[in-house]
């Protein structure tokens, strides 16, 4: 297909490691990295650990500086391509992970309507790890095209292999898809539009409020799923001398040193491959070294961008590509209708580390064709856009109540015990107890 019978779509993934971001440098890397590239229509960013867990839990304004930082990124990042002028037109967060949405501007008005949903996976339901999910209609010609965007965080941890396939379970489980609301998000995070454009973007959504809630598979959609999924390349920690063997800047996949040989124990490729995780999802070729876990040294060098000599790892992590982007090919059905249609895949790789997260970002540039998915007729097979391996929880509303219940008491704890400002608070407090005793106390001696 050629370019204008695509749309191009941008897709990031990035562990922020609860840091506020440093815009320029992430700008710069993102404006090297897309050097030579189509500018996207649509760009993405799935974020996990976007703030510590006070801010994460507590949310609305609290992440707002958080938020803001990639904001002015995407701007900068933007005037690489001249007229690269995006628009966020939705920020979700389910605790710490977190879906930001931008359309150029001149696309903005073709999203059509949106939808979202989110589930926890981490302690008791609650958003430490969890999955953000949001699908949008994009007005292209005569036709509707549905686009599902899905930033996850899975369990840590290399023997935690089967509580990551867990998460991935309870993740199609508990995201059901229902009318979004952009105005309740926090004003930064919110569409910089007229009341008027507001309007247009949602108004159309040819469901409304009624809109059937759905999973993350449709007959009808794209998926992409992009995160953290903590996949290792191994099921145990590494020895104290392990370290020595760790991947090293080669050019020679001969060389013992070559990061090639640790992806031949991918947990993420062999799961997939054993139908236990991301059913029906596919991956571009890996030819990025892992993106986690480099070292404080690698991070306070990452602030120089002096990282390609040597790359320092931390010796207690196997390094590992626990940073991943996925998404489903065209159904079998419309290429039967379409042949010669297909997904193409621009670009995947890694961008370089930055000096606030021991993970290095992952980018997936690809093009969708501008044409609906047609309703399929009969099961088609199996497919798991028709046969998803899971159903939805129909309890997944109450446990997401009950969990953001908890999420408010631990950010609520976690804002007194572990923020400065809470330690104010509590320092008020005290004082402000021991200055009452100390009246009371001299009003009974009088």
């Amino acid at each position: 297909m050629t370019s204008p019978d695509l749309l191009k779509i941008l897709v990031i993934t990035f562990n922020c490691g609860r840091q506020l971001l440093k815009p320029a440098i992430f700008a710069e890397q993102l404006s090297d990295a897309l050097s030579g590239s189509q500018r996207p229509d649509i760009l993405v960013l799935s974020l996990q650990e976007i703030a510590p867990i006070a801010y994460s839990f507590l949310g609305g304004s609290y992440l707002v500086p958080y938020f803001l930082r990639f904001f002015l990124a995407v701007k900068a990042a933007g005037k690489a391509f001249g007229d690269g002028n995006y628009v966020p037109i939705i920020t979700r967060n389910v605790g710490m992970t977190s879906c930001i949405i931008f359309a150029h501007e001149e696309h903005r008005s073709k999203v059509r309507w949106i939808e979202s949903a989110g589930v926890g996976v981490g302690v008791q339901g609650m958003g430490n790890k969890g999955a953000v999910g949001i699908r949008l209609g994009y007005r292209a010609s005569e036709e509707t095209l549905e686009l599902t965007f899905v930033a996850a965080h899975l369990a840590p941890m290399e023997d935690a292999l089967t509580r990551r396939n867990e998460d991935w379970m309870n993740i199609v489980r508990g995201l059901v898809f229902t009318p979004a609301n952009t105005h309740d998000m926090p004003t930064a995070a919110r569409q910089p539009a007229t009341s008027d454009e507001s309007e247009a973007l949602l108004a159309n959504d040819p469901g409304g409020a009624d809109r059937r809630s759905r999973g993350i598979y449709s007959p009808n959609s794209h998926l992409i799923f992009a995160g953290d999924l903590n996949y290792r390349t191994s099921s145990t920690v590494p020895r104290p001398s392990d370290h020595l063997a760790f991947p090293q800047p080669t050019s020679e996949p001969t060389d013992p040193h070559h990061y090639t040989h640790l992806l031949r124990d991918d947990q993420l490729i062999r799961e997939i491959k054993a139908g236990r995780t991301c059913h029906g999802l596919q991956e571009a070729s890996i030819d990025f070294p892992p993106t986690y876990k480099y070292s404080t040294k690698a991070q306070l060098l990452a602030e120089t961008g002096d990282t390609n000599a040597q790359w320092h790892w931390a010796k207690h992590r196997w390094p590992s590509w626990c940073d991943r982007i996925l998404y489903l090919d065209l159904p079998p059905w419309m290429k039967a209708e379409r042949p010669g249609a297909g997904i193409e895949v621009e670009k995947y790789t890694a961008l370089p580390l930055t000096p606030t997260s021991d993970h290095r970002p992952v980018l997936l540039m690809m093009g969708v064709p501008l044409k609906a998915i047609p309703t399929p007729d009969g099961d088609q097979g199996g497919d798991v856009r028709i046969r998803p391996p899971f159903g939805n929880d129909p309890l997944w509303k109450e446990k997401r109540k009950l969990a953001r219940r908890k999420e408010v008491l631990v950010g609520l704890l976690a804002y007194l015990c572990l923020t400065g400002e809470g330690n104010g608070i509590l320092l008020a407090l005290a004082v402000g107890a021991l200055g009452g005793w100390i009246i009371v106390r001299s009003m009974l001696e009088v």
